[in-house]
């Protein structure tokens, strides 16, 4: 068994892992940079390193500092959560060399999967459908040009070494085409120091679900059933629920069948995700496979029964699978909203600042996953996501209702998120309906409307001895505010009598 693990991250995902670490006795080390000195993930790791300054470079993505702060700890493995370096198959290499487990699959299986062009013909060798697109990237333009029209506009480029939708533009027409395909090179480069693009045809309204996996070293591999992602912004997922209202047994064991058959295919070992888009016939066709832990993974947690992260360490420990097939099974139904400390009514544009209240929901069936707490300071630096709320129920309709209560009675002050959006989102009649398809947003929430919250006041009074000035007060996790003059402000001084 692992005795100590780095976790090569920070926020939610970080905090997550060093609690699945202490279920097995495993002392958990964070690492943190010159912001994250207070964060909640070194707070409540066992020991801490300093790696570097804010910018993600400097720390973060800091491979000699992360492995100096894994030497240093004593640590015997390292976890890199999701982002960052989590599919860097550099970084998995180092580990490796350092004699360092990296709790993954091997940096072989990361970079056979983690190359788009690379991974989609792996799978049509070995069976599995892939949606039509070229077999090789960049292409002289000519090439893409001449593809393009053979299979027929609306086209995708996407970078081959990408991921959370950087690197992609959707192409209407062929002339858009040039300027679309040098954007994506340009956006790929900046993003994955590679610039090379593919690209595929798009799939109108299709529907986005992945089948997690979990394999071990003895040969042994299960799939545990599939998420629903397909709510999603600049192709990023920001609603999540299991099982998928489109899916029957049948399909649901072809599928399955397909998602071992493509982790098969690279050897991999420990927990990964293979991804599919479906299309309205029901046609289902590989997209990609995140050979990580992913952000959805609490939704699968709850239907189904097993800690994922607690097996990502056992499996890495050389543990043999004991999960046998035909034992798992599906029972109700968990939806995940992420919460991001972003500003809805502008463009979803990043909202930093100091978190000056929160109150966590409660009641049965519901779970925060939190990198955050009052008095924390949410910087520009990374990533704005800021907890994940997942929310169980007997059926989807009942999950549904306890998300809505509980997003009413998660309370953020200090900066925008996109809670109340969230809220409007999943009492949408479409989404209620079960039609959502990648599409969803741009189709239903255009038009949505400014919600005012008035009626947490009361409370927002209360915390206005954590500001200065005029204070801004939301419901639940609301991105809509009223600025109030504080009362404090206006009684002039004052102190509480003895």
């Amino acid at each position: 068994m692992l005795k100590k693990v780095l976790i090569a991250n920070r926020g939610e995902i970080a905090v997550r892992i060093i609690r699945a670490c202490h279920s097995l006795d495993i002392k958990a080390v964070a690492i943190y940079s010159d912001v994250d000195r207070n964060a909640l993930h070194v707070q409540v790791a066992d020991e801490a390193y300093f790696v570097g300054d804010a910018s993600p470079l400097e720390s973060y993505l800091n491979v000699d500092n992360i492995i100096k702060a894994a030497k240093d700890s004593g640590a015997d493995a390292v976890h890199p959560g999701y982002g960052f370096l989590a599919e860097n198959n550099a970084f998995a290499a180092r580990c490796e060399k350092e004699g360092l487990t990296f709790i993954g699959p091997s940096s072989e299986a990361i970079r056979l999967m983690g190359n788009k062009v690379e991974s989609r013909r792996l799978m049509m060798n070995s069976g599995v459908p892939v949606v039509p697109g070229t077999d090789s990237s960049n292409l002289p333009f000519e090439d893409v040009k001449k593809f393009a029209a053979e299979i027929g506009y609306p086209v995708l480029v996407k970078a081959a070494a990408g991921g959370g939708g950087k690197g992609m533009r959707v192409v209407e027409s062929e002339d858009k085409l040039k300027s679309s395909y040098e954007a994506a090179k340009r956006e790929a480069k900046g993003a994955f120091s590679d610039e090379s693009v593919y690209i595929e045809k798009y799939l109108k309204k299709p529907r986005h679900i992945e089948f997690q996996v979990l394999a071990d070293s003895h040969g042994n591999i299960v799939h545990l059933f599939e998420r629903e992602c397909s709510i999603q912004r600049r192709h990023q997922k920001i609603v999540e629920e299991t099982p998928s209202v489109i899916i029957n047994d049948e399909m649901r064991e072809k599928m399955g069948k397909a998602a071992v058959s493509a982790a098969e295919a690279v050897g991999y070992i420990n927990a990964g995700t293979v991804e599919f888009l479906v299309d309205g016939d029901k046609n289902f066709y590989f997209l990609e496979m995140n050979t990580r832990i992913q952000v959805e993974h609490p939704i699968t947690e709850l239907v189904v029964g097993v800690d994922l992260v607690k097996w990502q360490l056992l499996i890495a420990s050389g543990e043999k699978l004991i999960i046998k097939q035909e034992e798992l099974s599906q029972r109700g139904h968990a939806i995940e909203c992420r919460i991001y400390a972003e500003d809805p009514e502008n463009s979803f544009l990043p909202s930093p600042g100091k978190i000056l209240y929160q109150k966590e929901p409660e009641g049965p069936g519901v779970r925060l996953d939190n990198g955050i707490f009052t008095g924390f300071e949410v910087t520009p630096y990374y990533d704005p996501i800021l907890s994940k709320l997942i929310v169980w129920g007997e059926n989807r309709d009942t999950a549904i209702k306890g998300m809505v209560n509980a997003l009413d009675n998660y309370i953020i002050l200090g900066v925008k998120t996109t809670g109340s959006y969230l809220r409007e989102l999943i009492q949408h009649p479409e989404f209620i309906k079960g039609n959502t398809c990648t599409d969803f947003i741009d189709k239903n929430m255009k038009d949505r409307k400014k919600i005012v919250d008035d009626d947490l006041i009361d409370l927002s009074l209360i915390t206005a001895s954590f500001s200065d000035g005029n204070i801004k007060m939301k419901k639940g996790v609301s991105s809509d505010y009223e600025t109030i003059s504080s009362p404090w402000e206006s009684i002039g001084k004052w102190e509480i009598g003895s």
